[in-house]
């Protein structure tokens, strides 16, 4: 059952990853995009020049907040991250037979 839930959940947060990535990419140019503009402004010395690339780093600060949703993208991808984890390390645990001959050896002795 438990395998049944975090296959459910996986699928839920793969359709939200899927939906996202959008702006999941958008979001990643225009972080990209904002490091550039600040590495120039800090670079140039004229004022007009810094209030240029104040007015640009504004507008893509812009694009940067419309895509929020790549919040919820990431999100999902963190957590699909953690199901498919805690689905390696039940395979794992179940197919040990070392941990299987320690919780049996551990009810005998008590």
């Amino acid at each position: 059952m438990k395998k049944f839930l975090l296959f459910i959940a996986g699928m839920i947060l793969l359709f939200i990853l899927i939906a996202n990535i959008g702006p999941i990419i958008l979001l990643g140019v225009s972080v990209w995009l904002l490091y550039l503009v600040f590495k120039q402004f800090v670079k140039t010395d004229a004022t007009s020049a810094k209030i240029g690339w104040v007015i640009l780093g504004l507008v893509i600060v812009s694009v940067a907040f419309s895509n929020l949703y790549a919040v919820i993208g990431i999100a999902a991808a963190y957590l699909l991250y953690i199901i498919v984890k805690n689905w390696r390390d039940d395979e794992v645990q179940e197919s040990d037979p070392f941990t299987q001959f320690e919780e049996q050896w551990n009810e005998f002795k008590y």
